[in-house]
This record gives structure tokens, sequence and C-alpha cells, in this order.
């Protein structure tokens, strides 16, 4: 599977029609082809049946760089895999797409992508730390979406709630960033945690919430129970703020 090969798949299954919808909803500057997630799934899930790990990197950078919206997408779905042994080429890659994002959907899909290389290695939480300070919103807005993965454990390892516990402090540093997209990856974190951990998502929420778009902080809370977010006693001898 050749790059152009795979540029060709894609182009045969868009519209003109299709292509001036996406390009409208997108709102960026790049070619569109007209073709919907579900058919770019199934095109990447044969590629990656057939291709060495190797050549799935090679193809995945071609398809990236072509700046074409759906090669973007199909780049990021031939990297989206739970198990994959010695996957620092592919971390690498994905990473090295995090400064050059620019809308919401490309980016999920590599953040889709990276959140399994993070689970598998939570070392490199190292290097997404950085992203929190980038000057591009959405590289700061991928520290969150690519870690949603530790808000989603009934029963963390001691591992996994330290990893935990360091986003919920990048969750805080962002609260004092207005931009819709921030509040709303603070609140899409929240929100999940407080599926699976309603007290600390409380708590989170009563010591930081107040410092949150009020939209953003409802969001957050919205399967919360009001005693839940007044705690009288704090959980784990935590003291919430005055």
């Amino acid at each position: 599977m050749t790059l152009q090969d795979a540029i060709a798949a894609l182009e045969a299954l868009g519209t003109a029609e299709a292509a001036a919808g996406s390009a409208a909803y997108h709102k960026v500057d790049r070619r569109y082809l007209g073709v919907s997630v579900p058919q770019i799934t199934d095109l990447a899930t044969a590629w990656r049946a057939d291709l060495a790990l190797q050549d799935r990197v090679a193809l995945a950078s071609g398809l990236w760089d072509s700046n074409v919206h759906e090669a973007k997408v199909a780049a990021a779905k031939l990297l989206t895999q739970a198990r994959i042994t010695d996957d620092d080429s592919v971390w690498h890659l994905i990473a090295s797409w995090v400064p050059g994002f620019d809308a919401w959907a490309i980016a999920d899909h590599a953040c889709a992508a990276g959140a399994r290389r993070l689970m598998a290695d939570p070392s490199r939480l190292d290097q997404v730390e950085a992203w929190t300070t980038h000057p591009n919103m959405w590289a700061r807005r991928a520290a969150l979406v690519m870690t949603l993965g530790w808000t989603k454990q009934n029963f963390p390892k001691p591992a996994d709630l330290a990893a935990r516990e360091r986003v919920l402090g990048w969750c805080a540093l962002y609260c004092s960033d207005k931009d819709w997209f921030i509040q709303k990856s603070i609140a899409w974190w929240l929100r999940d945690l407080s599926k699976h951990a309603p007290e600390r998502a409380a708590l989170w929420l009563a010591e930081n919430g107040p410092h949150m778009k009020t939209w953003a902080r409802k969001e957050a809370s919205k399967y919360l129970e009001e005693g839940q977010l007044n705690p009288e006693t704090p959980p784990d001898g935590q003291e919430t703020a005055e």
C-alpha cells in the first residue's frame, strides 16, 4: 500500500457535495474529500491488517503530511490499537503531530491513538506535561483529551492514581484559561471521572469549580448529586479550599 494508493482509495469514496459540507463544518483551510469516518475506519482497518508496523508508521506519516482532512483521520486510525509491541515509533509520530493540531476532529482522532500509547507507558506523561503550557491551544487541550483513560478506571492501581492526580493538577491550572475548548476539556475530564470516582471529582470541583466558567462547571458536575458537590468531610483527610 503506497501513499498514492491510499489517497486514491479515499478519493474514490468521496463526493463533492459531502466534501463541501465537511469544509464548511470544520472551517480549516485544507482539502476535503467528503468521506465519512466509518468509511475511513474500514479502509484503515484493512490497511492495518496488511502492513508491518514500520510500514504502517510510514504510511500514517505520509497521510498526515498530505494535509487532506480524511487522510489525517486515516493516519490516526492506522495507529489506533490497544497493544503494539515496541511502540516507540508510533508514540513519537503521534506526539510529533500535537504541536500542529488546528481542529478538534483531527486532534481527537490522533488523541484516541495517543491515549492507548500513554496507557501502555505512563512515563510518557512527562512529555505530555510540556504540552500544558504550549502556545497552541489545541496542544494544551490534547494533554487532557489524550489522558481520559485515567478517568475510566473503577479500581485504579497506585500508579494509575498517581497519573490521575497529576492530570487533575493540570486541570486546576487550566481553570484560568477561558478558551471555550479548554474549559470544555476540563469539564469532559471531570464529568467522565465522576462516573467512576464521584467523591474525587466532587472534591476537585469544590476546590476548583468556582474558577471555571459557569457552563463548564455545570457540565463537569452533570452526573454528581447535590450532596456530593458539597461534601462535609473530604475523603482521605484532604481539606477543601476556603
